[in-house]
């Protein structure tokens, strides 16, 4: 039988029609947009349309995404859609964990509300996407270098490196790479130096209630599935300062049968990262109601 996986991209995926489609062809859009904006004090119609915010900007990309992907995740459901596992990139795993009905859609937007605002206001770091290098040599320098980790493992030719400034710099004097790219963010996302704005963020976190998921999730820190409230509570509280381990959640997927998957957003990252890693799992992207509709 044919296991299917649900997969959620995260930040970097976003664009200013995103909305579009399912204000158009999806009745409840509009009243869980009012919803949001009552909750974010700005709307993410407004930020898609360029009126107010930066759709490319961390706290306003982050809750933007989660509204969009949770609302396709509604009309999967609606349809009788169903999946037996469930994983998301970064801040995909909130959506991740919101199709799994581990938390309501309020609940999971104020977390990701809260995760943008500290994000954002995060600073002293660097990241750097990494193309095409030796696997071994990268691993020997970050080894080698204090204050640079490995934060996002997306597939075997393509990672990003987080840490002091001056550590990411001395990690790419010693190794050879076809192409280093400096993301545009101020924080060293995915690694120890997050660890304060996680504290503060695990002081909310306790605060919400999880649930028991209903689809088996595959969490960052820990590609392992499990439905466990408790468990999945505290993989997500260590999120924040671990590492995004996308070659190993691929991995996980397609051993535990998944031949297919979903890439529920905006985009296909994820389609190609999954792609490179196990190409035994074919992946279909669905950003909009139209694209969702043709394939039920």
């Amino acid at each position: 039988m044919t296991k299917t996986a649900w997969l959620f991209p995260g930040q970097g995926s976003q664009h200013p029609d995103m909305m579009a489609d399912l204000l158009t062809a999806y009745p409840p859009a509009k009243e869980r947009c009012e919803q949001a904006a009552a909750i974010l004090g700005w709307s993410v119609i407004d930020c898609c349309a360029g009126r107010i915010g930066n759709l490319d900007q961390t706290l306003y990309t982050q809750p933007s995404l989660f509204l969009v992907e949770s609302l396709l995740v509604d009309a999967l459901k609606e349809r009788g859609a169903k999946a037996d596992f469930v994983a998301g990139h970064s801040l995909g795993e909130y959506v991740a964990l919101y199709a799994a009905e581990v938390f309501d859609f309020a609940t999971g937007l104020r977390l990701v509300q809260r995760r943008a605002e500290l994000m954002n206001a995060a600073g002293g770091g660097k990241m750097v996407a990494l193309i095409g290098f030796d696997r071994e040599q990268l691993q020997g320098a970050i080894a080698s270098t204090p204050n640079v980790v490995l934060a996002n493992d997306n597939h075997p030719g393509q990672v990003v490196i987080s840490g002091l400034p001056a550590a990411v710099d001395a990690v790419l004097g010693k190794i050879k790479v076809k192409r280093a790219v400096p993301l545009n963010v101020s924080g060293a996302f995915h690694s120890p130096f997050m660890a304060e704005a996680a504290a503060t963020f695990a002081t909310l976190l306790e605060e919400c209630t999880f649930h028991e998921a209903i689809f088996p999730v595959l969490n960052n820190v820990e590609p392992e599935p499990t439905r466990d409230a408790a468990v999945l509570k505290a993989r997500l509280r260590s999120q924040m300062t671990g590492s995004v381990r996308w070659v190993e959640t691929c991995h996980a997927l397609a051993a535990a049968g998944v031949t297919q998957a979903l890439e529920i957003g905006p985009g296909n990252v994820l389609a190609g990262l999954v792609k490179r890693t196990t190409p035994e799992i074919t992946v279909t992207s669905v950003g909009t109601i139209a694209r969702l509709e043709s394939l039920l």
